[in-house]
């Protein structure tokens, strides 16, 4: 067992801006607590404090027991390392360092097959026995078994391209559940994972007797699994931190009460304020004509002086201002309609309609084939008209199919894509893109640009290029482009990874109002209770529709 104790942790960013201020929270044997807040308002920079990668400029941060740590950025990995090199990066440190030496002295011999050179490897191979190494190994052997299929003899070698985010994400929780680390500090660990992965993640961290740190935008994780809550609150000299005993289920409600009870606290010390300084006037007027007033002057004034030094209470959280417009606009009734539709290798024929005005998810696990179905919409379906061509700035890629899929009229497809990779959007701040404008969405002053941007939490990062964004950042631009663009179909893939709570709930409020269709791919159960109806893509290859979210497709061939 161990713990994390974080005691006043203030940090500031480069260009001298507070980003966390005097933070303090505990994580104690055994718990487990959830550290949510805005996109941008530090968490994941206080993570990388509290696992000593970058150091506080004031506080401390002590902890006892092994810390396995799992980066925000994992599953995401397409740069030519090996399953090998994943599981080692996540190992500790002495693993680390003695598989560095081995890959050194390899390299080495294959350069200079010497006598010094066979004496360092066989002095390596020593070093990684002599730290566990091949213990190590068993353990992966039963990582790669549980998370790939895969013994550890045939899977160490493998490129981790060929893996999906998923499956990265399993191995490095496999490996940090299973292992001997007594607290893990975990970043996003549900992104990319599939609902019945999102599932066993739950029951895991449920199940294990380790001390966890958490961040995780996801409603349903966030309502089972914390026994606390630490929420990062932006104020002008850096966020703070709030504690909250329990769940997400209870989370709202014990927030607004909490907002409720610090804005009477500070209505008080203001009216407390006022009531002090109109003393210190009257008596100081009286002393003017009244020499016997000066003591009771001097007395007022040092109980004004001892009022302001204790200061006023904690100051209300700065509200998250996140107003969405999405008006979208009246189309024909059937808003889709896709007769024998076939991705070739992905799913085979069905037909379906969506009406106007439905909120249609497309359930299914990964490489179902649910991204090219959108993607497929989004280019206008089958031979699309002029009309039906996609108002976004960003272009879909062409996707090859049988059968056919037809827009109605005034059906306008404006497409939220999961990747938020996109060359058109490159190396463009966002003013300049809201100013130039494309052939869709009209050009805006600066000005103009600018309140639009602030309506999204976006004002500060208005000259940024795009892709300096966090996915946080890229994805709310992405929602305002949509917005601006006039779509009358939005077609959103996974609209709600990289959204923290604030904005997620924002985005569904505009949902709820738009005047239009929408279709999401979604993991996300808490966002899919929205939703009047389902496609679900089944790993047969098969498309069914359910009126509830089913994220186990065989419930749904046993329901039929």
């Amino acid at each position: 067992m161990g713990h994390i104790d974080v005691n006043r942790v203030s940090f500031h960013l480069p260009d001298g801006r507070p980003l966390l201020a005097d933070i303090t929270f505990r994580v104690g044997d055994g718990d487990r607590v959830a550290l949510v807040g805005p996109n941008g308002a530090g968490k994941t920079t206080l993570t990388r404090v509290i696992t000593q990668e970058i150091a506080a400029h004031a506080g401390a941060v002590t902890h006892s027991g092994r810390v396995g740590v799992m980066s925000q950025f994992v599953g995401g990995y397409r740069d030519g390392r090996t399953v090998r090199d994943l599981l080692v990066s996540v190992s500790p440190l002495g693993i680390r360092e003695a598989a560095r030496k081995i890959e050194a002295s390899e390299l080495s011999l294959m350069e200079r097959d010497s006598y010094e050179e066979q004496m360092a490897y066989a002095q390596a191979l020593a070093d990684w026995a002599e730290v566990g190494g091949y213990e190590q190994e068993t353990h992966w052997d039963v990582v790669t078994i549980a998370a790939l299929g895969v013994p550890w003899e045939k899977a160490q070698f493998r490129s981790v391209d060929t893996l999906s985010g998923g499956e990265q994400k399993r191995l490095v929780l496999e490996t940090l559940l299973r292992g001997q680390d007594d607290v893990l500090v975990l970043d996003e660990p549900d992104n990319y994972l599939d609902v019945p992965g999102k599932e066993w993640l739950e029951d895991q961290l449920l199940k294990t007797d380790k001390s966890i740190l958490i961040i995780s935008h996801d409603r349903e994780l966030l309502s089972r699994v914390p026994t606390r809550m630490v929420t990062l609150e932006p104020g002008a000299a850096g966020a703070t931190a709030w504690t909250y005993t329990g769940t997400y289920t209870t989370y709202d409600e014990a927030r607004e009460q909490r907002n409720e009870r610090l804005e009477e606290r500070r209505r008080r010390w203001d009216e407390e304020h006022t009531k002090i300084k109109d003393l210190v006037v009257m008596y100081r007027m009286k002393a003017k004509y009244n020499s016997d007033m000066a003591s009771r002057l001097r007395a007022a004034e040092s109980r004004l002086q001892r009022f302001l030094e204790v200061g006023p209470p904690e100051a209300i959280p700065i509200p998250q201002k996140m107003r969405l417009r999405l008006e979208g606009g009246r189309t024909a009734k059937r808003a889709v309609v896709a007769k024998d539709v076939e991705l070739t290798g992905l799913m085979k024929p069905f037909s379906s309609e969506i009406w106007f005005g439905e909120r249609v998810g497309v359930l299914g696990s990964n490489g179902s084939g649910k991204s090219h179905f959108l993607r497929l919409l989004a280019c206008g379906g089958t031979d699309p008209e002029a009309e039906h061509q996609p108002v976004s700035t960003i272009r879909p890629e062409p996707v090859e199919h049988g059968g056919r899929v037809q827009l109605g009229s005034r059906v306008r497809p404006g497409w939220f894509a999961q990747t938020h990779q996109h060359a058109s959007l490159k190396g463009r701040s966002l003013l300049d893109i809201l100013h130039r404008g494309d052939e869709h969405r009209a050009g805006r002053d600066r000005e103009e640009a600018g309140r639009a941007l602030d309506r999204y939490g976006l004002a500060k990062s208005a000259e940024q290029p795009f892709e300096s964004l966090s996915g946080g950042q890229q994805a709310r631009f992405q929602v305002l482009l949509l917005e601006l663009s006039g779509a009358t179909l939005l077609l959103l893939d996974e609209p709600t990874d990289n959204l923290d709570l604030y904005s997620v709930e924002a985005l569904e409020q505009a949902l709820s109002t738009f005047e239009g269709t929408v279709v999401s791919v979604t993991h996300d159960r808490w966002f899919a209770k929205g939703f009047d109806r389902f496609l679900v893509f089944g790993e047969d290859g098969r498309v069914r529709e359910s009126t509830e979210p089913v994220w186990d497709e065989g419930r749904v061939r046993r329901a039929r």
